[in-house]
């Protein structure tokens, strides 16, 4: 089968601090566009999270992220001053990010803590600057900021009585300042009145329903909730019929730009019409926000980024949205070698994935960048929530979706698996009550290859709820009736295989169902009443390298000392992690909703906590190496859906509901000898700020750093395939600049190699 792929002109999707941060990288979205600015020379767009940008006379895009500290909420917003040459983005809840010219970024929170209104009510709507000052359009009002000091200088409540109001566009004619209301109509005050925040001093200039207004050929120009844009001489008269309701209205002074959700029109200053879109070649789009810089007209869409035409040709475009996945809520992710892949399809925390999604998946490689295969050419399979890669054949890979089956792709060749081609031991799909023959909705999930190449998956609300297609291409399934309490509310998340090929299988509001299908098919449940669980709900569970099984629930964490205790038990109780801080010991993550756990190759865990951020705890739990949140890292957002982690590189990867980012550490699993040891960065520059890395170790292999006259500064011992120098000589001082020796030597002493590391303070 030929795939269509939707391949984005602008190979721009990582991107990186300066060296004092390189380990991090970004993997955005940029496809859902919320509004789209210029300036004399240069374009702006905005989503929920990014700003990228583009002089119309060169081809780089600029882009702004939270891996260079730009870290938005929800942009609502944008706006480009000219004058002081700072790029400002302002949020639902009224965050205020400011980026001056040298990247430097300014937060304002004076909005969030300040404005006497409930915090729903503080979304920033529009911006309007006028002498060296920026009306803020806000649902509660208008805030003014003297661009000069970056200070608040006063709030309106403009409402008839002074009342909140949301004001969606403000503008200024004639040192008048006009406000468009969403219930109280256009409003107006003089500028040159002092007490404007006296909400008596405003007027209502008409009482109509507006949704925007702006100021062209010194005239006042607004747009209704009729579908049509009016201009002011004398009384209000159309100028365009839009036929749908409007989205944005903007002008750069020349031309007048009105966009719906289908129609993008370009008026020039007496209201003539210059260009109507209303489709763009081979995209299904609907439009968000467009505007006109020296010709070209830049429309930004729901789905499909940003496009550019000319008034000259407003039927030729380019794509100029940057490389990135389909979108920023990423569910899961999965790494094959040299390609990620990421799927979108998601459910609730009680495994609820409606609203269905129709929604591509996407894969990344350094070569190609991302690539998206749209909703159709996975055969409409809606929902995929998982994915798992055949550990022998890397080009082979199978979705789990969560209404259609399995879509499985060899190559170029795809298949959907359901329940019309997989036999009567295949995939089920779950009996309507009364029963509707017509109605199939087979909902899979939990994949995982065994070590003998046997493809497990978990089919929800079915009596025989776990499936395996084995290596010779047959189906075979298993009975949960009589181990479950109620096996036709069954749901199941991400299933674990450990080394004696027993499964071990999240159960919704039922534990952690273990399973062997080699020892007469054996069941254990591991649940709240009898197994120490602190709770019912299990999100997730993991293998450590120990056959430990970490198991993480709506409550908290849960450790099983070993895997082999299924073999001779019928029964497994489960214990917690006790730690001491100060004179405290405490339980760790006590209460905590985890969401996911990884474990890396020197047996340590990554714990996504709900609304927490990231953890990184030692191989026994007993230390916190690592907490990244929104406020201390790149992360952006608290919200991890879920951890990724390539044993190779150690690239660890956090898809959360915000966008893709990775931290490069020491997660690296342990190398066979010493033949591939590498050392970064290398050379350390003044400017660094991180851990030097020795990678490519053994496991257990001895680590001697010394200076150029052999005097010790640092030793240790690794744990996989990585580890960390602080750069310091034992931890008391950093040592000076200059060249090290690294002498390292496996644990046997058979094996040895020496690397040398510069460092410049």
């Amino acid at each position: 089968m030929r795939l269509t792929f939707l391949i984005f002109i602008l190979l721009v999707g990582q991107w990186c601090f300066p060296q004092g941060n390189l380990l991090w990288k970004g993997y955005f979205s940029y496809n859902e566009i919320v509004d789209v600015e210029v300036s004399s020379t240069t374009f702006f767009a905005a989503t929920e999270n990014c700003i990228f940008y583009k002089n119309t006379t060169q081809q780089d895009v600029n882009i702004l992220n939270s891996i260079n500290g730009f870290k938005p909420n929800a942009i609502t917003a944008i706006h480009y001053s000219e004058s002081f040459k700072k790029t400002i983005a302002g949020d639902q809840n009224g965050l205020l990010i400011l980026v001056n010219e040298d990247g430097t970024i300014i937060t304002k929170v004076d909005i969030i803590e300040e404005i006497p209104v409930a915090p729903n009510k503080k979304k920033i709507n529009d911006f309007y600057e006028y002498q060296e000052k920026l009306y803020i359009a806000t649902d509660y009002g208008i805030s003014v900021l003297n661009l000069n000091t970056l200070e608040f200088i006063s709030t309106y409540f403009i409402g008839t009585s002074g009342e909140e109001v949301e004001v969606l566009q403000t503008t200024v004619l004639n040192e008048e300042l006009y406000a468009v209301t969403r219930q109280s109509g256009i409003r107006k005050a003089s500028l040159s009145n002092p007490f404007l925040y006296d909400y008596n001093q405003w007027q209502t200039f008409d009482s109509g329903y507006w949704l925007g207004i702006v100021t062209l050929n010194n005239q006042i120009v607004a747009m209704s909730t009729d579908g049509n844009t009016y201009r002011y001489n004398g009384s209000f008269q159309s100028i365009l019929n839009q036929s749908q309701i409007g989205r944005k209205i903007k002008t750069n002074g020349n031309e007048l730009v009105v966009t719906t959700q289908n129609n993008v029109f370009v008026l020039d200053t007496q209201g003539n019409q210059l260009a109507h879109i209303t489709v763009i070649p081979d995209f299904d789009v609907q439009f968000t926000a467009a505007h006109v810089v020296n010709g070209q007209i830049f429309i930004g869409t729901e789905m499909n980024g940003v496009f550019a035409t000319t008034l000259s040709n407003p039927s030729l475009f380019e794509n100029i949205t940057p490389n990135g996945p389909f979108r920023n809520n990423i569910f899961r992710v999965k790494k094959a070698p040299n390609q990620l892949w990421a799927v979108y399809g998601d459910y609730s925390r009680e495994y609820n994935p409606y609203p269905l999604d129709q929604l591509p998946t996407s894969s990344y490689s350094s070569n190609n960048g991302w690539v998206n295969i749209s909703y159709e050419d996975v055969l409409q399979a809606k929902s995929i929530c998982d994915l798992v890669i055949n550990p022998n054949n890397s080009t082979q890979i199978y979705f789990t979706s969560y209404f259609s089956g399995i879509v499985k792709m060899d190559g170029s060749d795809i298949t959907l698996l359901n329940s019309t081609n997989t036999g009567p031991n295949g995939l089920e799909s779950l009996v309507l009550s009364p029963p509707d023959p017509n109605y199939v909705d087979i909902r899979i999930n939990s994949p995982a290859f065994d070590k003998e190449n046997n493809l497990w998956v978990t089919n929800a609300f079915v009596e025989r709820a776990i499936k395996v297609l084995r290596s010779n291409g047959q189906w075979q399934s298993y009975s949960v009736d009589g181990i479950l309490s109620d096996y036709t509310v069954g749901r199941y998340g991400s299933m674990a295989i450990d080394k004696n090929n027993t499964k071990w299988i999240p159960a919704y509001n039922e534990g952690l169902l273990a399973f062997n299908d080699q020892m007469n098919n054996k069941f254990i449940v591991i649940d709240f009443a009898n197994s120490n669980l602190p709770d019912k709900v299990v999100n997730c569970v993991a293998i450590d390298n120990r056959n430990q099984v970490w198991i993480g629930t709506a409550k908290g964490l849960r450790i099983l000392s070993s895997v082999d205790q299924f073999l001779s038990e019928n029964e497994l109780s489960t214990n917690p992690i006790i730690i001491q801080e100060g004179d405290l010991a405490q339980e760790l993550f006590y209460q905590q909703a985890i969401l996911d756990i990884r474990v890396d190759g020197a047996n340590r865990k990554w714990v996504s906590i709900a609304g927490a951020g990231v953890f990184l705890v030692s191989s026994n739990g007993q230390q916190t190496l690592y907490r990244f949140t929104k406020a201390n890292s790149p992360l952006p957002s608290d919200n991890v859906n879920d951890i990724e982690i390539d044993d190779v590189s150690g690239e660890v990867f956090f898809a959360t509901d915000k966008g893709l980012v990775s931290f490069l550490g020491t997660s690296t699993k342990a190398s066979g000898d010493l033949s591939n040891v590498y050392v970064y960065p290398n050379p350390v520059r003044p400017e660094f700020s991180g851990t030097v890395k020795i990678a490519g170790l053994t496991d257990k292999a001895n680590v001697k750093i010394t200076d150029i006259e052999g005097n010790l500064v640092y030793e240790t011992t690794s744990e996989g395939g990585t580890i960390e120098w602080n750069t310091s000589a034992f931890g008391n001082y950093n040592v000076a600049s200059g060249v090290y020796m690294i002498f390292i030597a496996t644990q046997d002493g058979l094996d040895s190699t020496v690397k040398k590391v510069m460092i410049i303070r």
